[in-house]
């Protein structure tokens, strides 16, 4: 098969001879991906996941995967006129995203619940599920991008929007997975996202942008984590580098490393959190350099750039490398080290949290490819630094 004979998603046959499932979340970007596809002539079905008890959140503005959202889905199909079916996922939903993010801000990390729901429940439980309804792909609203190599296996690369890019919280997705997946929206801005909404006459062209944890319906993530691990709501000591105790707190998971706001201790100096310690509930703080990290230890690591990591790796790879959604990537190596992986950032990096994801990129801007990522267990300072000693955040998980 050549790729002239492929259709504009890189598959066999006819666009009416092929069927699409596109996850719709009741906003315009997955509404918009739909609709598209549709007028491109595709078999499509929308499916929409019910992922938690949304009572509280029915009428919560920017609450994703709620009754408001299951509504606007279902409205958006009957418009295009395409089937449309509401899955009831709540149950493997708390199992494999609340209750690990839960057990996260328990142990003192900072999780970032929206790559585990991608990697376990929507391209793992949803995508499974599409390929039973007999789908060639499944298609989402993702602001990001994948490329056929020339092997015929497809790279994941960041979106054409760089304010909207979503690669971050994708380098989970697996090579198979690649394979399914298809993202129309990667090279559209929001923009253009909206005005294409409109032209299709869908009523959800402006509505409000969903956020990140959407399954906190009063927008306070520590009611979630007193109900389901009361523990972490334990007060504690906050010390300084040297462990002198200078203040105390209702609980870690008030908390995350870089925070500076919100401390309730008096200095004379700006003063940031440096390390979440669970097992003693306590808070260490310091000044902003010794936030400076140089190297990450990391879990979960998945490599989805070109061969087998462990055959390519040799002394190290070169690559860039972000540590929170927000951040540039920067330049840094990564390296095998006593049977896991770590990477060594070129110029540091300030506020490097245990369960953040650090993600694997080939260049440094513009529609990069995505190489993989993984967790970031630990971080320490291996350079001296006026007066400093070198810290380590670290999480041991069961």
């Amino acid at each position: 098969m050549t790729a002239a004979m492929l259709n504009n998603l890189d598959l066999e046959g006819r666009p009416e001879d092929t069927r699409i499932v596109v996850a719709m979340s009741g906003g315009v970007d997955s509404s918009v991906t739909a609709a598209l596809l549709k007028s491109q002539g595709y078999d499509v079905v929308g499916i929409t996941l019910q992922l938690y008890d949304h009572g509280a959140a029915t009428h919560r503005r920017g609450a994703c995967c709620a009754g408001r959202d299951i509504h606007d889905a279902r409205n958006v199909a009957e418009r295009i006129g395409i089937p449309h079916y509401v899955l009831d996922y709540e149950s493997r939903f708390k199992e494999q995203v609340i209750d690990n993010f839960a057990d996260s801000y328990a142990l003192g990390e900072t999780p970032v619940p929206c790559i585990e729901c991608n990697r376990s429940v929507k391209f793992r439980d949803l995508l499974a599920t599409a390929r039973e309804l007999g789908a060639q792909a499944l298609a989402t609203g993702h602001y990001v991008a994948s490329r056929r190599l020339a092997g015929g296996s497809r790279a994941l690369v960041c979106a054409a929007d760089a304010d909207r890019d979503q690669s971050y919280f994708l380098f989970a997705t697996t090579r198979e997975q690649l394979d399914f997946l298809r993202f129309p929206l990667g090279d559209l801005t929001k923009p253009q996202t909206r005005e294409l909404a409109r032209r299709f006459g869908l009523e959800v062209a402006d509505k409000q942008d969903s956020q990140d944890i959407c399954f906190v319906p009063t927008g306070r993530y520590t009611d979630i984590i007193s109900r389901l691990k009361p523990n972490a709501i334990a007060p504690g000591d906050i010390v300084d580098l040297d462990g002198s105790v200078i203040g105390r707190h209702q609980g870690i998971v008030h908390f995350t490393v870089g925070q500076r706001k919100g401390l309730g201790i008096a200095s004379g100096s700006p003063l940031y959190v440096v390390k979440l310690d669970a097992a003693t509930r306590r808070v260490v703080v310091g000044p902003r350099e010794a936030l400076r990290m140089d190297r990450i230890a990391l879990r979960d690591v998945n490599w989805i750039g070109d061969g087998a990591l462990d055959h390519v790796i040799g002394d190290g790879i070169e690559m860039y490398v972000r540590v929170r959604s927000t951040r540039a990537p920067q330049p840094a190596w990564l390296r095998a080290v006593d049977g896991g992986y770590e990477i060594e950032l070129v110029a540091g990096e300030e506020g490097v949290s245990p369960g953040q994801a650090c993600v694997f990129y080939d260049a440094p801007a513009g529609q990069a490819r995505v190489l993989g990522g993984g967790f970031i267990r630990s971080a320490t300072a291996s350079r001296a630094r006026a007066g400093i000693a070198p810290l380590a955040a670290e999480v041991v998980r069961g």
